[in-house]
């Protein structure tokens, strides 16, 4: 199994490298981290270069992830099929961890969030409704993207923890201890990627959505 892990996250980060607001924003011309917030990411591509930029670079950074989930998946899913659902968390977070520090870009990337929503859809489908409602609800109502980003994602742990406490992830045990500290180690990175966001929005500072700058 240890081998097993190493090679979901490997596959994982592979896929994550494919830095879609990146490789968009070279089309145009330009580097998308040098505008804007300087983030590879889906509210900074609206913000630079549109719409059709934004929801080009969430679906590819969303079913990046979603790829990988599934090719571990369809790789040990006979073979371990206990643990696979813990595999496949692994394969996701390699795809975030790819997104957020990509190699080949001195590790400059985006925040990960839609690669995010990926996993989540894929690994633990569930708990997709709720949290998709409170980042829709808290950016309808406040603009703050970067909000409804921490609270979607931090939601997304709690509810792991519901689920795997009322026996709907199918884990038991250590694979169930394990999959709740990789989901725990997903969150903190969200948030850890978002601490400038969360300072300003102390501060009073954050720019909304709709503004020319991301914060």
């Amino acid at each position: 199994m240890i081998a097993a892990r190493l090679l979901s996250l490997l596959a994982g980060y592979v896929f994550g490298l494919f830095q879609t607001a990146y490789l968009y924003g070279r089309t145009k011309g330009i580097d998308i981290r040098d505008k804007g917030s300087g983030n590879a990411g889906t509210t900074n591509s609206i913000r630079v270069l549109g719409w059709k930029a934004g929801a080009l670079t969430f679906l590819g950074d969303f079913f990046k992830a979603v790829l990988a989930v599934l090719l571990v998946k369809l790789v040990f899913g006979e073979r371990y099929a206990e643990s696979v659902k813990v595999l496949e968390l692994y394969a996701g977070f390699g795809a975030v961890l790819g997104h957020n520090f990509p190699c080949y870009l001195q590790f400059r990337g985006g925040k990960g969030i839609a690669c995010s929503a990926g996993v989540v859809v894929a690994v633990c489908p569930m708990a997709a409704p709720v949290s998709l409602v409170l980042f829709v609800a808290s950016v309808t109502l406040t603009r703050y993207v970067s909000l409804g980003s921490i609270l979607a994602i931090c939601s997304f742990l709690v509810q792991v923890i519901i689920f795997g406490q009322l026996g709907y992830l199918h884990l038991e045990g250590n694979r169930l201890v394990e999959f709740y500290a990789v989901c725990a180690c997903f969150t903190a990175m969200a948030v850890w990627k978002h601490r400038e966001n969360i300072r300003r929005l102390l501060n009073g500072t954050e720019n909304k959505l709709g503004m020319k700058k991301e914060s």
